[in-house]
């Protein structure tokens, strides 16, 4: 290797004295939210962690199974350019990008603009369980992505000099030590150490292109490869095994979902400006891993060898910000699922959990116990099923092209319905069908692992369905009492001046419609108090924002106080009560004690009896909690 080719590695980050530092610092002090490489910095830490590391191991997999023929070579990487081509600037950054709801993305989103466009029908309940498989898709890939990207890292190891004999068990064990420590600071919150997120993979991207620039100066002609040419070239020559070869180039573009999902904590123009950036990154190293694998064909792990041959003292310091790259990335599909769930919980699509907030600062950190602990159970249960990044690979993909697949069927129902975007339909069509495509590659994967694609994601849109059917056959077994017959039958019990002292809190969805634990308490019980409020919560479609609506003269010692909030609001329902200048006695909730004989009811049962209920979710004052047990047949 020439001292030319070193000092290009050196200058770029780890020595003491080198443009490194300069460059660190410049991109810290430049990395304030409001300027533009703030936001651009801000970005690639936190939406670019997945596809930023996929060079890690897409081409490794794919060479693994193809030839390395100066044809094959230029085919794959024209496949590459292409597919993040399509399936990441044009179908993410142009088309859905385009469709914001509120600043908001994903598909929940993409749902809710249906919900405005279409009528009540098949066509709108189509476009809600499409976005229920989508959801389960993406938090089903949140166990294979952290695997995949950790286990990756680690195999670098076996290019340490003296280290290339270590045994896989060792490997697979110091995978699964991360994957806990990783899990363990959860509970501790993110947001102390998340400044360092963006300069870190701003240094990882910056890396990326500097050695794929270094390897690309000795074979110039591998820019050709951006010509789709040799990408129809390579499918037409090699036929049905060049279609399945599609199952494994996907991989180049894992994570580029986030760029929509992801819009609305940072923006589109930032995540927009960054994917440029990160793309040109990224081309660059897979053309630079292109030309090493010509070159080098005994090679197995690309980007590592590729590195270890430019400048074998830097490896190792290459090594570690490589185990940080695929930190983040795991953090970043840790945070999108809390993030995820959440969303489900607030809008009612999944059941209620524990959430720890770990920031005063930062409303979008939060941390929700039974998933982050389910999901590092899951993550090393891959690892220790499949041990290998290349056998992870063959279990990888299909939710990827099965999200981008179902994003696209969402995008046509849309630009179909909305006039001023019918021009964007063709474009939705011709997307959609490439990702189906995809989708139908990895089919090929299913002998070799990517059932489990399915398993994980089946388990979420299990739940989700029958929770959202649950609550819907629950609310009519309980046959809420109507705001007229109530108020009759309270006004004859309050006027009787039997009433205890003090002030009683009832939880309900709305003051029209009583539930039949209030009717329990007041009715049967001959329990009223002096000051009867009735308080209700719901959730809006903005993200953010708290409205309190205030009726005071509802009735005799009868009152309703309404909170509307965002549906990523954290809310402190005590604390807003007491805003309110309300000191109440004794808050009443309601329990539901289901009876059934269905064996998806008794699911739905014991998902209501291991979750925690409205005011445990709430962490409202123990002392002051009163539960009404209603008996419901279903």
């Amino acid at each position: 290797m020439s001292d030319h080719l070193s000092m290009n590695l050196t200058a770029l980050s780890f020595g003491d004295n080198g443009s490194a530092n300069f460059i660190v610092r410049m991109i810290l002090k430049n990395s304030r939210p409001d300027s533009f490489w703030g936001g651009v910095v801000r970005s690639m830490g936190i939406v670019f962690g997945d596809i930023g590391t996929s060079p890690i191991y897409t081409l490794t997999v794919v060479f693994a199974l193809t030839p390395r023929t100066p044809d094959s070579v230029m085919g794959i990487l024209s496949l590459v350019v292409w597919t993040m081509m399509i399936l990441v600037t044009a179908e993410y950054a142009w088309l859905a990008m385009s469709l914001s709801y509120k600043g908001q993305g994903g598909e929940i989103m993409l749902r809710e603009i249906l919900a405005r466009t279409l009528k009540p029908g098949r066509k709108l309940a189509f476009a809600g369980f499409l976005a229920f498989i989508g959801v389960s898709l993406l938090l089903g890939d949140g166990v294979i992505t952290p695997a995949i990207s950790i286990m990756s890292a680690v195999e670098g190891i076996l290019l340490v000099p003296g280290l290339g004999n270590l045994q896989l068990e060792i490997l697979v064990l110091i995978a699964i030590t991360i994957t806990v420590v990783l899990f363990a600071v959860q509970s501790r919150g993110v947001d102390k150490v998340a400044g360092i997120f963006g300069p870190v993979m701003a240094l990882w991207f910056l890396c990326l292109a500097v050695t794929g620039l270094v390897s690309i100066a000795a074979m110039p002609g591998i820019l050709k490869a951006v010509n789709p040419y040799y990408a129809f070239a390579f499918l037409s020559e090699n036929g049905l095994a060049g279609f399945f070869v599609l199952s494994e180039v996907i991989l180049c573009a894992t994570g580029g979902e986030a760029l929509y999902a992801d819009m609305g904590h940072l923006g589109k123009k930032p995540i927009l400006h960054a994917w440029y950036f990160v793309f040109v990154a990224i081309l660059l190293n897979y053309m630079g891993q292109g030309v090493f694998a010509f070159l080098h064909p005994d090679v197995k792990y690309l980007l590592f060898g590729m590195v270890q041959h430019q400048a074998p003292f830097l490896y190792i310091p290459f090594l570690l910000l490589t185990f940080l790259a695929t930190i983040i990335a795991s953090q970043s599909i840790i945070s999108g699922t809390f993030s995820i769930v959440y969303q489900g919980i607030t809008t009612r699509i999944l059941p209620l959990m524990k959430v720890d907030y770990t920031s005063s600062r930062i409303k979008s950190q939060i941390h929700i116990p039974f998933v982050s602990w389910s999901l590092m159970v899951a993550v090393i249960f891959m690892i220790l099923l499949f041990q290998k990044s290349e056998n992870l690979a063959a279990a990888y993909g299909m939710a990827v092209t099965g999200s981008m697949t179902i994003t696209g069927l969402m995008m046509i129902l849309i630009f179909s319905q909305i006039k001023k975007m019918k021009w964007k339909l063709p474009a939705a069509v011709f997307i959609t069908a490439i990702a189906f495509a995809y989708f139908l590659a990895t089919l090929s994967k299913l002998p070799h692992g990517a059932y489990w694609s399915l398993i994980l994601a089946a388990v979420p849109l299990t739940v989700i369905l029958i929770w959202t059917t649950g609550q819907k056959r629950l609310f009519k077994a309980l046959r809420p009492l109507d705001w007229e017959t109530f108020f009759i039958s309270y006004q004859q019990i309050y006027t009787k001046g039997r009433n205890i002292l003090g002030a009683a809190l009832f939880f309900c969805r709305g003051y029209q419609m009583i539930s039949p634990y209030i009717i329990h308490s007041i009715f049967r019980s001959n329990i009223i108090y002096e000051r009867n409020i009735l308080i209700s919560i719901n959730r809006t479609d903005e993200p953010y924002g708290i409205a309190v609506h205030r009726k005071q003269d509802l009735g005799p010692g009868l009152e309703a106080l309404e909170f509307e909030a965002g549906y990523r609001e954290i809310l402190d329902i005590e604390a807003l009560i007491k805003e309110q200048g309300i000191q109440e006695k004794v808050i009443f909730y309601g329990v539901e004690d289901i009876v059934t004989r269905n064996p998806v009811w008794r699911i739905f049962s014991l998902i209501k009896r291991i979750s925690p209920n409205f005011v445990q979710f709430s962490k409202l004052p123990p002392s002051r909690l009163q539960g009404i047990v209603t008996r419901v047949e279903m």
